[in-house]
């Protein structure tokens, strides 16, 4: 995610602060939201997919999620 667009959401946040959205703004929030928070769960599960967790005596595995 481009940090244009997670300065438009902190803007359309400032705006709905202030005033209602209209419905364009509001649509537009939602979208970039929704992108914004796909892109984060994207680089957290590969974040999560490169952990390994290494035991007292060394070894090393790899972390999976528990489902």
């Amino acid at each position: 995610m481009d940090r244009q667009n997670i300065e438009r959401i902190n803007e359309l946040a400032r705006l709905a602060k202030k005033r209602e959205l209209t419905d364009e703004e509001a649509a537009e929030r939602h979208e970039r939201r929704q992108k914004y928070l796909e892109a984060f769960r994207r680089s957290f599960r590969n974040q999560l997919d490169h952990t390994v967790i290494q035991h007292e005596d060394g070894t090393r595995e790899p972390f999976r999620r528990n489902k």
